[in-house]
């Protein structure tokens, strides 16, 4: 398996990507994805042909692992389900988006794939059209107030971009077009309403390649001009005080899932190497994706990969964080109590694919991981500079142990992307490291090696960039200006502390056995700096005394 060094990973990265970037607007990329190049079928799902990365990832189409094999050499193209801008985004939202992030990050810049993320925005949709008439303005109006919320969330959550956003009401020929190829390939059908829906009947058993049995006929028809009851619809006739289009089956606006179905298809073609959501979206939006697009493509299999996100639960409650439900909590209230690194941490804790139980103890156990590895980040610094006396550092070992980390890492996240096991790897080179730098009250002369030590906050500094955690900005609070007040008072609780610690003068006479004495009456002085010591530390400010100086730790608290 091939890694490449940051900087030059980011050239390479650079110019693929804008090269993919001009062929997938032009149209051109699907010229090099034949429909032919599949092989072995297994499940009902075809092992594509392409170039095999050397990861394995859990694909819901056979509810397992399979190698990840990419049509272009460098190049995943990669479609994801959008928000649904009628209400502010969520935590179960930001959990989804922030996992695959971290995915999408990992593949770029620790695997040298280039993605090409597309994400859709739903724009116009049954209940934007409710809280629209709930609020007295236009679907227009509190689409966009919603979807810039959205973006800013994301940003904040510092959430990539997609290559681009593209909106639902603004690709209405497109999903008239692909409609009309549907019904041309006779899998769809329009009735005297107006209506149109797919029929499922017509692709056989082809339907349900995701849930299986989940998606078999559900029973009675009741008032409706379905074929089946799983039909469902591509275009809706119109309705009074809703917003409309003309179609060949008179006004009228989308369904929810052709949405998708034709706008991955606009920019991707007949072949897509990954799609992604929430798991409560695979029945039945992208089971209903995979049936439109076959069936418009006429191929045997559209998306080659559907990796889904666990569900985000609110601790002891088994259901999932959900609008619906108004069990949910915004993103812009979370980041008043409570950091991107926070959450970013939270998140790479668990498997993308589990469930994940949110909590004020979850949450502090992430913080927790951040702060230990600030505390490390800010002892091997002062060591590297001579401000930290230890003992001996086992040299030998902790190279040792940084190559195997480095191998650990990469081989954890080519492994369905584990970032558990890839973090407890880095934590465990932390934590001999700390073993490591363990202050002591008399120099012995010991040799020091720093050169170990950078070479560990070099990797953990890049590593963690590039899971979207910024290090620096977690270990200062405020500003250097802050910083240097608080070393000040360290400095001054030192000199008190020394002062509070001298002994008194031995009188004459007195046999040499007999140990000086701390004068009595500073001995409160000094138990004020154990507990100026003691009430910095809940604060983020900690305070390690050494041979050669006071080391103070600033650490972010919110």
């Amino acid at each position: 398996m091939t890694t490449f060094s940051p900087f030059l990973l980011k050239i390479r990265n650079d110019y693929v990507f804008f090269r993919a970037t001009q062929l997938v607007l032009r149209g051109r990329l699907q010229i090099s994805r034949p429909r032919t190049s599949l092989t072995r079928v297994r499940n009902n799902w075809i092992q594509p042909l392409g170039h095999d990365t050397g990861l394995k990832t859990y694909n819901s189409l056979t509810k397992q692992k399979e190698p990840l094999i990419l049509a272009q050499e460098g190049i995943a193209t990669w479609y994801s389900c959008g928000p649904t801008v009628y209400d502010h985004a969520h935590l179960g939202h930001a959990c989804s988006y922030v996992r695959f992030d971290i995915i999408q990050r990992v593949l770029s810049r620790v695997f040298g794939v280039s993605v090409i993320h597309v994400m859709v925005i739903t724009d116009i949709d049954d209940k934007i059209i409710r809280r629209a008439i709930e609020e007295s303005i236009s679907p227009t109006v509190l689409a966009r107030m919603y979807e810039e919320e959205f973006k800013n969330d994301m940003l904040a959550l510092k959430v990539l971009p997609p290559a681009v956003y593209l909106r639902v009401t603004e690709n209405i020929p497109q999903i008239v077009a692909f409609i009309e190829g549907i019904m041309r390939n006779g899998h769809a059908y329009a009735t005297k309403q107006g209506d149109v829906y797919f029929d499922i009947r017509s692709i056989g058993d082809r339907y349900g390649k995701l849930m299986g049995a989940r998606s078999k006929p559900l029973g009675f028809l009741g008032d409706t001009e379905k074929r089946d009851s799983r039909d469902f619809a591509l275009w809706k006739a119109s309705k009074p005080q809703e917003p409309s289009w003309s179609s060949p089956w008179g006004k009228g606006r989308p369904g929810w899932h052709i949405e998708c179905s034709t706008i991955a298809s606009s920019v991707f073609g007949s072949q897509l190497d990954i799609h992604s959501g929430g798991i409560d979206l695979a029945f039945p939006h992208h089971e209903n994706e995979i049936a439109q697009c076959e069936a418009y493509h006429q191929c045997g299999q559209w998306g080659n990969y559907f990796l889904h996100s666990g569900h985000l639960h609110l601790k002891g409650s088994a259901e999932k964080m959900s609008k619906s439900l108004k069990n949910f909590i915004t993103i812009k209230d979370f980041l008043g109590s409570y950091s991107a690194n926070e959450f970013r941490m939270f998140c790479l804790l668990t498997k993308y694919r589990s469930a994940i139980d949110y909590s004020d103890t979850s949450m502090n156990e992430a913080r927790s991981f951040l702060a230990t590895i600030a505390a490390f980040n800010h002892d091997a610094k002062a060591y590297m500079r001579g401000q930290l006396q230890c003992q001996a550092v086992q040299e030998e070992a902790l190279w040792e142990l940084l190559a195997q980390t480095k191998s650990s890492f990469v081989q954890a996240l080519a492994d369905d992307f584990d970032t558990p096991r890839a973090v407890n790897a880095i934590m465990t080179l932390i934590y001999q490291g700390n073993r490591n730098l363990q202050p002591i009250t008399k120099p012995d002369g010991s040799p020091r090696s720093p050169a170990v030590f950078g070479a560990i906050l070099a990797y953990i500094r890049d590593v963690f960039e590039v899971l979207g955690i910024d290090l620096e900005a977690h270990s200062v609070n405020c500003s250097g200006t802050l910083e240097n007040v608080v070393e000040q008072l360290a400095r001054f609780r030192t000199e008190v502390r020394a002062f509070a610690l001298s002994v008194e003068d031995v009188p004459p006479g007195v046999p040499s056995h007999v140990r000086p004495r701390p004068h009595p009456d500073r001995v409160p002085l000094l138990k004020a700096c154990d507990k100026l010591r003691k009430d910095l530390a809940p604060l983020g400010v900690h305070i390690k005394v050494s041979i050669c100086a006071c080391l103070c730790l600033l650490v972010q608290t919110n």
